[in-house]
């Protein structure tokens, strides 16, 4: 009687069908491939097999499959795609967890390079948009810098966990080519650096970004993007705390600061 590691050796042949695009202007199309299965085999391994052996279902020879990928541990983003209907990471999607044939599309959010290759840099534009970043005078030595209260340094580093996949944005309703949306991940990525004391410095100016066009205004609440969000980041939690800043921020710039007007009279 065979193991239970035999009979899952000989198991049936792993199933895909990939929506394929020779290039940024090509018409898409779906092509079939079979992959020999192995014990806890992901779907980068199964392109990968498909990558050193192009042959699609039929037996026909065809071209290599293009996709992005890099850390190959759910850290740097870049093996984003839609597997099954759902925008995910392909390095931790496991073929023993989904439905056969296993369905491979790239984002539809972002420009098409080939195949299930996209161009994300819609979303690093909307992170210098918001300057997502700390800045610093320099590049030498500063010292060690202001330190945060430890309950904020826990729900911080949460946000820190960005990894710019695209997958928020892709499964957002309202980011899409007739939209200038920044999307979920820019907003919560303002509420981390203007949480920092070095980057709270800065904190007005990012806080205008999300109010102009293409802000903050345009998230429609549908709260897909806390839903497929692979670290689990409190994507409505950050929406709605940058919405109440700059509600705040924009009544200070239409009433006034108490500072401000203490510096009139005094100067009358």
């Amino acid at each position: 009687m065979a193991t239970p590691l035999e009979q899952k050796t000989n198991q049936k042949p792993v199933q895909f069908i990939v929506q394929r695009q020779d290039g940024p202007d090509g018409k898409a199309y779906d092509e079939a491939f079979e992959v020999p299965y192995r014990p806890n085999m992901n779907v980068i391994s199964a392109l990968m097999e498909i990558r050193r052996n192009p042959v699609n279902a039929a037996g026909e020879k065809t071209t290599p499959i293009n996709w992005d990928m890099g850390c190959l541990e759910e850290v740097c983003g870049a093996c984003s795609m839609v597997i099954n209907g759902t925008p995910r990471q392909s390095c931790t999607a496991l073929v023993d967890k989904l439905e056969q044939p296993i369905r491979l599309q790239p984002m539809q959010t972002f420009p098409i390079v080939r195949d299930l290759q996209v161009d994300r840099q819609r979303m690093f534009d909307a992170l210098k948009k918001v300057k997502a970043w700390v800045p610093i005078d320099g590049t030498y030595d500063l010292g060690p810098g202001p330190r945060m209260p430890e309950n904020k340094r826990q729900w911080a580093y949460e946000l820190s966990k960005c990894m710019t996949c695209g997958v928020c944005l892709e499964a957002c309703p309202n980011v899409n080519d007739r939209s200038n949306f920044i999307g979920p991940a820019s907003i919560s990525q303002v509420r981390l650096f203007n949480s920092h004391p070095t980057g709270a410095y800065h904190k007005e100016e990012r806080l205008e970004a999300l109010m102009e066009d293409g802000g903050i205004m345009q998230c429609g609440n549908a709260q897909n993007c806390v839903e497929v969000c692979p670290k689990g980041i409190p994507l409505t939690t950050s929406i709605a705390a940058m919405n109440r800043q700059t509600t705040l921020h924009s009544f200070k710039k239409f009433f006034g600061s108490d500072e401000g007007r203490t510096g009139e009279a005094v100067s009358q």
